[in-house]
């Protein structure tokens, strides 16, 4: 459930080196930052499973190259979701419909991404936007490294069970199946469920929940260091991120047939803002290319 808060507390105002002035607005749901003038585009983030507003500012560290474009960066404060259910769709749809109406934020350039399960969010909020002709509706979304096959990520974690290698990777993995057991069921007795809340499913190559976004720019971040994860985690390829993400990307290329989908694939870029190595981390995304990606028609 979302939280709806109708009442913000005092924002400060914060400047560039243009001298762009900027309002920042603190709720329980989110925090926004806002060029006092019309902003060129707005840029929606969600992190991920724990990750909440404070958390993304800090981690993806894109706001003062968002001021110098006048650009508006909404941080969400929804977390702990893989998936999104109708009532989830519908709670987040009317919950931006009155930020952009409070806030007076422009709806012609309005972007939306994730890291993580923040990707599968983007992705899955996005299509429902488009599918359902809102008035919000983005032109371009992008996720970071995220799980978007959720069987492929569920055989993953019993995979880790029962390697016993990382314990972090068999308690992650017991937390998860138990998740998905009680939620989606086993997917030993059906995958329906996993196809039906799930972004893809490359098992059947399913594309339904973002059909819709055949028209939208799209770009896929992922970082595939696979002597990493051997290291930390006995991973295989298979086991990555990027090994669905990749599979998505050419079913798109071949589904959409148009030239708006990008796998962007980095090396030695994923680090967390303690200095921690890690690729499944914000920090893979290129701050300037994506603000141009954005700013293009």
């Amino acid at each position: 459930m979302i939280s709806v808060s109708c009442k913000n507390k005092p924002y400060k105002k914060n400047q560039n080196t243009n001298r762009t002035e900027y309002k920042e607005i603190v709720e329980d749901n989110y925090e926004l930052n806002k060029p006092i003038k019309n902003a060129n585009a707005v840029l929606i983030l969600f992190g991920n499973y724990v990750e909440n507003a404070e958390t993304i500012e800090r981690e993806f560290n894109i706001l003062k190259d968002a001021k110098n474009n006048n650009i508006a960066i909404l941080y969400l404060n929804f977390n702990k979701k893989f998936w999104l259910t109708e009532n989830d769709k519908t709670e987040l749809t009317e919950l931006l419909k009155r930020i952009f109406k409070e806030n007076k934020l422009p709806k012609n350039n309005i972007y939306i991404g994730g890291f993580s399960t923040g990707g599968n969010i983007s992705l899955l909020l996005s299509n429902h936007l488009i599918k359902t002709e809102n008035e919000i509706e983005p032109k371009g979304v992008f996720i970071v490294d995220s799980p978007i096959d959720l069987l492929a990520f569920y055989e993953k974690c019993e995979r880790n069970i029962e390697r016993n290698f990382s314990e972090i990777s068999v308690q992650e993995g017991t937390w998860i199946t138990n998740l998905f057991n009680n939620s989606l069921g086993n997917p030993k007795n059906g995958i329906t469920n996993f196809e039906k809340n799930s972004p893809f499913t490359s098992q059947t190559n399913f594309i339904e929940n973002i059909a819709n976004l055949n028209n939208t720019k799209l770009r896929f971040y992922t970082e595939p260091d696979i002597n990493y994860w051997k290291i930390n985690r006995q991973f295989e390829p298979e086991d990555l991120n990027s090994f669905s993400i990749e599979k998505l990307n050419t079913v798109l290329q071949n589904r959409f047939n148009n030239k708006k989908v990008e796998l962007i694939k980095t090396e030695n870029k994923g680090y967390r803002a303690n200095g921690e190595r890690n690729p499944h981390s914000w920090s893979i995304v290129d701050k300037e290319s994506l603000i141009k990606w954005m700013l293009k028609d």
